[in-house]
């Protein structure tokens, strides 16, 4: 078994990206060993590998709390770590608890195909109580994007909101916390900001995950892509870049393809964790 550390959706700055573990030929751990060496690490998600060949994998995810069905950011450094350290690829079909996600890798950068993403409407007193615990308002949200449950892996609550709001977001940790468990949404709340046509920036609360923000998020990523698409707010096919992760001092990059049907893509660069 090795564990490894890695950073996810970087950029050209040396603090960017969201850092990951990844333990190889995880065989011999049992769940509560795994949910113990998430802890240790305690990054947001901790992907553990295992029946490893030079094209698939079987992946689980722990968060310092608990497993999850899906991480991308996890399995960005996942495909990136295999390549490095196992001749992996150029495709490597990964196991998840959602489905096999083939990840085309090289020893820089991954990119994912996303689970089945969907949307729902995010309306009424559910929306009311996702806004309460952001401590923002309907006044605060984009008229022309409706909020949306998107499902990208795991589910998330995603408001858009006008010019401005994002930068001053903060959010209850504790009462979101509490609101995340009760829902059992595993996934971040991405609030969203659309820059111009196809730039957005993001944040991402994610106390669940043991972290007040996550600094990158591919899940939430690859559900923006099926949320724009299914809503007719983009043009498909199309590449979308969404910036996250600035105010946690981890600036990180993420590249979306959305096509005109199918699968959507999520595409990262990664490096070892400093």
């Amino acid at each position: 078994m090795e564990i490894l550390r890695y950073r996810a959706f970087t950029t050209d700055d040396e603090t960017s990206g969201n850092p990951a573990g990844v333990v190889i030929d995880a065989e011999a751990l049992d769940e509560p060993a795994m949910l113990a060496i998430a802890a240790d690490l305690g990054f947001s998600e901790t992907a553990f590998l295992t029946a490893i060949s030079p094209d698939a994998a079987r992946v689980r995810y722990f968060t310092p709390r608990a497993e999850i069905a899906f991480c991308g950011h996890a399995t960005i450094a996942s495909g990136v770590a295999l390549a490095r350290v196992r001749d992996a690829g150029p495709v490597v079909t990964l196991t998840t608890n959602v489905g096999p996600v083939p990840v085309e890798v090289t020893t820089e950068q991954a990119t994912l195909v996303a689970p089945r993403t969907t949307v729902e409407d995010l309306t009424g007193a559910l929306l009311d109580d996702v806004l309460r615990v952001l401590r923002l308002d309907r006044t605060d949200l984009d008229p022309a994007h409706p909020a949306a449950l998107v499902h990208g892996g795991n589910l998330h609550p995603l408001v858009v909101v006008r010019p401005g709001v994002l930068a001053r977001l903060d959010h209850d940790g504790d009462a979101m916390l509490a609101l995340q468990d009760a829902h059992g949404w595993d996934g971040t709340v991405p609030v969203v900001e659309r820059l111009d046509t196809t730039r957005f920036a993001s944040r991402n609360p994610f106390p669940r995950g043991g972290i007040r923000e996550d600094p990158a998020t591919g899940s939430a990523a690859a559900g923006l892509g099926e949320y724009l698409r299914a809503g007719g707010h983009i043009d498909a096919p199309t590449t979308i870049r969404v910036d996250q992760g600035k105010e946690t001092g981890h600036p990180s990059r993420l590249r979306v393809d959305i096509p005109t049907s199918g699968r959507i893509r999520v595409t990262g660069a990664a490096a070892p964790l400093a």
